[in-house]
């Protein structure tokens, strides 16, 4: 049977409406947990659906272009929300520093561009390698569920299902707050006790959004993470407060004015367990590019002959000639939106960053896009914490400090972190239509409009929900963007960096790395909040659970997939719901709920609804035969 033309008004339609829903629930859960899940397997699977309501037939490669535009969803809002906030975040410090739409869209925009581009030259290097190289993790998930047709179709009906009780869920909490966000030790007497005098804290968020990622993560990543965070909140908080518990470590931020002991467990984590966090984000990141550096030569050597000859590559790909073309453009408008949109006219600072900007894109794609073919995860955060860094550094050095170079080398980050979450996001693409039988072209043409609108969605949900919570706050931990906003104000300023803690930070991530611990798991996890790395490690140990309690190993592949379902469900439903709550709150439909979360009886309430919600996320797993 023939299958559809890829590319028509239903495709492009549904492709959109995608790229819009889940870039709103990929900001809002991002910046409340520091996790953009990967929208390309709900996507997916609503593609089938609908298909299949509407009877559409061998609508395969239509379903491969709706989930295509869809998924610029994640990878613009990755990097828009892991850098952008971080103004908003000093804008509370320093009230002459602005940042509005316009910025966020054209630096989300022309990021995620730049990612297309640099990627396209790329492709065959990553997709015709055979797959003992290269499995794609995500790919794969995905272009079953694509193939699967009839059974995808079915497949809609417990991932929508999933996405009301988990949407429901944390949509009561949010807005109507029946019971606490979270559960902690502080809930009873000896817990706040030992709060107070041993700086040991527990935390678990009980939302539904966070479970399901946990489950999707995996139990040994999300064990990973959260040993990350236990190591900081039980070893280094309680350490810190045994060993200096008179002392007031502010060689490095004059503004710390209270002895150690007198902190509590949230004031030592933030003031000092955090930038050894930052510290081994960074060298993990470091330890990335080393590790892929033969991948980046390998990837350039080929993309180089396809250039030089242009056989074969015009056929499939955008012709090599117009990527060229279209770069240099993109890099121009880039220049002048540096020049006279960031950089106040300076010809000589534009200059810099442009250079800075296209260079490190180009480089890290090959690492984007390797991390993603081999273990479906992007350490984009640690890249992006790295060019913030050396973007600081040169743009002092050339003279733009202060204010405006936070501003700038944050706008800079930005563009850069969008780029590699974008190749690392359209490599998965690129497979799953190569699987498919999907022309490459069309694939690389349509992803520049989910790229606009994904840009033009984040932009608009990012302001939403700083004028409703305000990032500054703390209400959204917005974890990277604090991260970003942490170590550039020292640098741009003048004042000492907490150099001692990130160095201690590093070597954690070097140590880790030799006894081959994923090292940027686990420093994610000692800079993440508690409360928000807990949830992971029960959502990955429902995972496994549900998919070894068989002695039928079909029957826990069935339930695996199963979860896959409820999880994206959760993580969907209770984003989407998370973003309406902020509208209502901005529409000024809210519910002051601060005293009754201050009683512990909130707390029990809570455990008890996430009890509750776990029993139905492990019963829904189930399969009849």
């Amino acid at each position: 049977m023939k299958q559809r033309s890829e590319v028509n008004t239903w495709s492009v339609t549904w492709g959109v409406l995608m790229a819009v829903l889940f870039s709103a629930a990929a900001a809002y859960l991002g910046l409340k947990v520091g996790q953009v899940f990967e929208a390309a397997i709900p996507i997916a699977i609503i593609a089938v659906g609908v298909s299949a309501a509407a009877k559409r037939s061998n609508a395969l490669r239509e379903n491969v272009i709706i989930q295509s535009i869809g998924a610029c969803s994640g990878a613009v809002v990755a990097g828009a929300i892991f850098t952008l906030p971080a103004i908003y975040i000093l804008q509370a410090k320093y009230p002459e520093m602005s940042a509005d739409f316009l910025k966020i869209f054209i630096a989300s925009l022309l990021g995620g561009v730049l990612g297309i581009l640099f990627l396209i030259p790329f492709r065959k290097y990553f997709v015709e390698a055979p797959l003992e190289q290269f499995p794609f993790p995500e790919a794969t998930a995905t272009t079953q569920v694509l193939k699967s047709g009839d059974k995808g179709g079915s497949q809609a009906k417990p991932l929508l299902i999933a996405g009301l009780v988990g949407g429901l869920y944390d949509f009561i909490v949010a807005t109507f707050g029946w019971w606490n966000e979270n559960v902690t030790s502080r809930m009873i007497p000896f817990g706040e006790d030992l709060a107070e005098k041993a700086k040991l804290v527990f935390k678990n968020n009980t939302g539904a959004a966070v479970l399901g990622l946990g489950y999707i993560i995996g139990f040994r990543y999300a064990l990973i993470i959260t040993l990350g965070s236990l190591f900081v909140w039980w070893l280094v908080v309680p350490g810190m407060a045994l060993f200096f518990p008179d002392t007031v470590l502010n060689q490095w931020n004059p503004a710390i004015t209270t002895a150690v002991g007198d902190m509590s467990p949230e004031q030592i984590f933030t003031s000092y367990g955090k930038s050894i966090g930052i510290g081994a984000i960074a060298m993990a990141g470091i330890i990335g590019i080393i590790k892929s550096w033969g991948v980046i030569k390998s990837a350039v050597g080929l993309a180089s002959k396809a250039g030089a000859t242009e056989e074969g590559q015009q056929s499939t790909d955008l012709p090599f000639k117009f990527i060229a073309f279209a770069s240099v453009i993109t890099l121009i408008i880039t220049f002048l939106f540096f020049w006279f949109g960031v950089m106040d006219g300076n010809i000589l600072f534009a200059a810099v960053a442009i250079i800075l900007t296209a260079v490190i894109a180009f480089l890290f794609t090959t690492v984007a896009a390797n991390a993603i073919a081999i273990v479906g995860s992007n350490p984009v955060s640690g890249m992006t914490l790295m060019t913030l860094i050396l973007a600081s550094v040169v743009m002092v050095a050339v003279g733009l400090k202060g204010t405006g170079g936070m501003v700038a080398a944050l706008i800079m980050g930005g563009v850069v972190c969008t780029a590699l979450s974008m190749a690392g996001s359209f490599i998965t693409d690129l497979k799953i239509g190569y699987w498919t039988d999907t022309l490459p072209k069309k694939q690389e043409t349509w992803k520049f409009l989910g790229t606009l609108v994904s840009a033009a969605t984040v932009g608009g949900v990012m302001m939403l929900l700083n004028e409703t919570y305000g990032f500054a706050s703390g209400a959204l931990a917005a974890p990277q963007a604090n991260a970003m906003a942490a170590v550039i104000d020292p640098l741009m300023n003048g004042v000492g960096a907490p150099w001692v803690l990130y160095a201690i930070g590093a070597v954690i991530a070097i140590i880790l790395t030799l006894c081959k611990v994923p090292a940027l798991a686990f420093a994610l996890g000692m800079f993440i909040p508690l409360e928000l790395n807990v949830p992971l490690v029960f959502g990955g140990a429902i995972n496994w659970y549900v998919t070894t309690r068989s002695k039928d190993n079909e029957v826990n592949k069935e339930r695996g997939e199963k979860g896959n379902l409820i999880a994206s469900g959760f993580i969907a439903g209770g984003a989407l719901m998370g973003v309406l709550s902020a509208l209502l709150r901005f529409g000024g439909i809210s519910f002051d709920y601060a005293e009754w979360w201050a009683n512990p009886m909130s707390e029990l309430l809570s455990l008890v609804a996430y009890c509750l919600l776990i029993a139905y996320f492990i019963r829904a797993t189930r399969v009849t035969r």
